[in-house]
């Protein structure tokens, strides 16, 4: 089992938002403390990627997450689902014991 997963459509929504910005298609997840459940997931591009972290690569994108957080989303696949809701970036995370309702929050 990998480290963490880029899925196809995570890949292509970064790669969009990248190339719009004019910056490298280069996701970083980070795990924060906060949130309604304990821990909040966090995203944003990245422009290089840290001696340290670990990567996966879809598509031409590369999501990095650094080792302090990947000790709580270790197995994760990061995919963007669009919905009624609306549009985000969502984890299925197999560490979470529970999570909140909006998805983006989770307890260990």
């Amino acid at each position: 089992m990998s480290e963490i997963a880029l899925s196809s459509s995570a890949a292509a929504r970064v790669a969009a938002i990248a190339e719009r910005q004019a910056k490298p298609a280069i996701l970083r997840l980070s795990v924060d403390g906060g949130g309604c459940a304990g821990f909040q997931y966090r995203f944003g591009l990245a422009d290089e990627v840290a001696q340290d972290d670990v990567t996966a690569v879809a598509d031409g994108v590369t999501l990095v997450v650094d080792p302090v957080s990947l000790d709580l989303v270790r197995g994760s696949t990061v995919d963007f689902v669009e919905s009624l809701g609306g549009a985000s970036f969502q984890v299925t995370n197999p560490n979470a014991q529970s999570g909140c309702g909006c998805g983006t929050s989770f307890s260990i």
